[in-house]
């Protein structure tokens, strides 16, 4: 193979060419591999055109190598009567290496160098920390079950298990500067969408009875007796995260918001985006938090909890619109069996001044939603009536869809007096009152305009609940096995920092995936090493997700054999960051 420049004179790219042999027998040439435009490749050398051109041949000798290994034959003797070495590590885990890219590209590792820098200490920081990012995508677990398999890795760590512990408290130290950083090198991968921030908060629980510290008793979302901690999140309007923070379990949610943001506006430049997010974090006082400096939100409103007289106004059926039409419709003239109906969305807007704000309530209504909640609760009040009739009816519901809502206890009276005998029913009344809010939905807005793409923008908070199932479920960042507030913290710093690599790795694949293919695929990328040989053999399936990897990343590790020195070549590749293609 050799280098070849084409093009005119302001205009000119470098390619790899590879000499090769027609059906005919005449010698031809062919475009092998881009390197990039040579204005903007001379710039990244300073203008030294002997030096670019010294780049682009050692790239061609490199291509050339690689492309003999791959279709070289290789011949490796087994013996019946020989034994495999003792001790010795022959299975190699190298989904990782594709994470090594991203975290390469976003320049954790600089970002690690500066943070050593500052302060004493001997260990390789940013080696413990993406580790423990591998760990968490790959194979989550405790900190010690995530550093023994690290051993399996291509490159296992050179770091003692007590390095990895120390290194915990310099993590949540410098959490923020890491988290704004890792903003702004994001960038560079996938441009990121900041009109809008989604906020939302969740909690984790501890395997534990007792408070501690950030650990307390609260309100927990699995609904366990454990102390919790509480986590709020920011994420942008491509589902991927922005910020995080942690605060004690016992802590009101809606504190939460402005610390946080105050944050963001100063650190990720971000002053100016519409607010998002659910109603039990729309306080007014944080409604009117997001009124200044160009800032704007759109937050769901509980129909269930205005005022009586203010509910009344909002649910009334005149007067709403279809999308799209400034005809008004009353909502009992709907055909709800026709197609065209059922699928459609009306809207009403009601002015609100809420102090010294001016704001939009919005109220939708929509018969396919209305089903949708029919549907559910006809399962539940079927789950209800066997729980009537079974020993479970005595327990308490655990949360606002649980059945048990259904199931009222009623005291028996003899003669006026109540009997200690109770009996359990369906709660037909709760079941009506339910039924009035089928096919309602309400979100409140400082903001004029379409109220399709306002409405677009609240349909979005679903992906901020995708984020937090993620890592509770395929990171299983919860149940939380550390104790100190710090190493809490630096937990879920590499909670966090997991959840962006994985969902910039989406936008890498083009979002033609499912978590579950991604990760399943990552996690079964295995290599067995052939000693005799001198090199390794692929142990996974090749996929087409395989292949889409791959060519997101510009290296293969699918070949039938790949020589030891081939795969140093590989990850060294993933440890050099890439010139972005829009310079290309």
């Amino acid at each position: 193979m050799y280098v070849n420049i084409t093009g005119s004179a302001n205009n000119k790219d470098v390619y790899i060419y590879q000499s090769y042999r027609k059906e005919n027998g005449q010698t031809s040439s062919r475009i092998y591999k881009k390197l990039g435009k040579y204005n903007q490749l001379l710039e990244r050398f300073a203008g030294d055109k002997d030096a670019l051109m010294s780049w682009a041949r050692e790239q061609a000798r490199i291509e050339t190598e690689l492309y003999h290994q791959s279709n070289a034959k290789i011949t490796v003797d087994f013996s019946q009567t020989s034994r495999i070495a003792m001790h010795e590590t022959r299975v190699f885990h190298t989904g990782y290496l594709f994470l090594q890219s991203l975290c390469t590209e976003l320049r954790l590792d600089q970002i690690c160098r500066s943070i050593k820098n500052s302060h004493q200490f001997k260990y390789d920081f940013g080696a413990i920390l993406t580790d423990l990012i591998y760990a968490r995508i790959l194979s989550p677990s405790s900190k010690r079950s995530s550093y023994e398999y690290c051993q399996s890795l291509l490159e296992p760590p050179k770091y003692s298990l007590q390095d990895l512990y120390r290194s915990l408290s310099i993590m949540a130290e410098e959490s923020d500067r890491i988290q704004s950083e890792l903003y702004c090198n994001s960038n560079f991968i996938h441009p990121r969408n900041k009109k809008i921030l989604y906020y939302d908060c969740t909690n984790y629980y501890f395997e534990i009875e007792e408070e501690a510290g950030m650990k307390r008793y609260g309100k927990g979302k699995d609904h366990k007796p454990n102390p919790i901690v509480g986590m709020g999140l920011f994420m942008d309007a491509d589902g991927i995260p922005i910020s995080f923070d942690i605060f004690p379990g016992n802590q009101n949610e809606q504190t939460t918001l402005k610390p946080l943001e105050t944050k963001i506006i100063q650190d990720f430049a971000g002053s100016q985006f519409i607010f998002c997010s659910d109603a039990g974090l729309g306080s007014a006082s944080n409604r009117r938090f997001n009124s200044f400096s160009n800032r704007a939100y759109v937050i769901t409103h509980s129909l269930k909890k205005m005022k009586a007289e203010d509910r009344e106004i909002a649910m009334r059926p005149t007067q709403f619109r279809k999308i799209g039409s400034n005809q008004f419709i009353d909502l009992r003239s709907l055909d709800e069996s026709n197609e065209e109906v059922y699928h459609s969305v009306y809207y009403k807007e009601i002015p609100v001044i809420t102090g010294k704000m001016d704001e939009t309530l919005i109220v939708t209504y929509s018969p396919k939603y209305k089903a949708y909640q029919r549907r559910i609760r006809a399962r539940q009040i079927e789950r209800a009536k066997q729980i009537l009739s079974s020993s479970d009816r005595k327990r308490k519901g655990k949360n606002q869809n649980d059945p048990m809502r259904f199931v009222k206890k009623m005291a028996v009276t003899s003669d006026g007096e109540v009997v200690e005998k109770a009996i359990y029913d369906l709660d037909i009344e709760k079941i009506r009152n339910e039924e009035m809010y089928d096919g309602f939905y309400a979100v409140i807005t400082n903001l004029d305009g379409n109220i399709a793409d306002l409405l677009k923008i609240n349909q979005r908070r679903w992906e901020i609940e995708e984020n937090f199932r993620i890592m509770k479920t395929e990171f299983e960042a919860r149940p939380v096995y550390v104790r100190r507030d710090d190493r809490i913290k630096a937990h879920f710093l590499t909670c966090y920092i997991s959840l962006l690599v994985y969902r910039l790795l989406e936008k890498k694949l083009g979002d033609g995936y499912t978590i579950q293919q991604i990760i399943r695929t990552l996690r079964s990328m295995q290599m067995t090493l052939i000693s005799n040989a001198g090199g390794y053999v692929p142990s996974y399936q090749r996929t087409e997700l395989t292949d889409a990897l791959h060519n997101a990343f510009d290296f293969k590790t699918d070949y039938e054999f790949i020589t030891k020195s081939s795969m140093r070549s590989i990850i060294k590749e993933t440890k050099q960051r890439k010139i972005p293609q829009d310079k290309i």
